[in-house]
């Protein structure tokens, strides 16, 4: 398939330190952990999981169609996604940890619509859509007849990572519901430490994207 050999380790590091970054995906598990239990949370991790999908289509078709059009636009977006990355290390860095609002009052569902729940929630989510469109670029070789195959192979890795940690959030979760609220400094430093982390690498990428 041809993809980046030389990049391929940052890309595993660098989806599981997105994977492990708090956001709505797994602001929306650990909720529904707490209130339910862990089985609601893996519900909702699956659902996620299948929302995703929709996302790594759509960066498929979009950017094999981009390519085709124009190199330099292609070029432009890998760039653009190198930036991407510092950005989102720099607002880790510079603000407060998202808070998990862990003693709300959640209606109670069934596993059907925690399912479906969670797929909405992430396949109508439009800046998952500018994270795959601006993140798989990096790792991929634009040259190769297998352009689709190497996004829909990063894109499911992603997914696929991104649904075990979540797994593990709803088991920590459903048994402990006080974690977060009980642990604020470590995920302070969590996010802190994953934060420059993702700088580095995204200068890394717009550096190693000049060869």
């Amino acid at each position: 398939m041809m993809l980046y050999a030389d990049n391929l380790y940052l890309f595993f590091i660098a989806s599981l330190l997105l994977n492990l970054t708090p956001g709505n995906d797994m602001i929306y598990v650990a909720s529904r952990s707490v209130s339910q239990g862990s089985r609601a949370g893996y519900f909702s991790a699956l659902g996620i999981f299948a929302g995703c999908f929709v996302h790594i289509l759509a960066a498929i078709f979009g950017l094999s169609i981009i390519i085709t059009q124009s190199a330099l636009l292609f070029e432009l977006i890998k760039y653009a996604g190198a930036a991407y990355l510092v950005y989102i290390g720099i607002k880790m860095v510079m603000t407060k940890p998202a808070e998990v609002i862990t003693d709300r009052k959640i209606p109670i569902q069934n596993n059907w619509k925690l399912f479906k729940q969670g797929a909405f929630t992430n396949a109508l989510n439009p800046k998952v859509a500018i994270f795959f469109l601006s993140f798989l670029p990096q790792f991929v070789n634009a040259s190769s007849p297998y352009l689709k195959t190497q996004l829909l192979t990063l894109g499911v890795w992603f997914a696929v990572q991104g649904t075990l940690v979540l797994f593990v959030v709803a088991y920590l979760l459903g048994r402990t519901t006080n974690f977060i609220k009980q642990n604020p400094a470590f995920w302070l430093w969590q996010e802190r430490v994953t934060g420059i982390v993702l700088i580095t690498l995204g200068v890394k990428l717009a550096l190693t994207a000049r060869k």
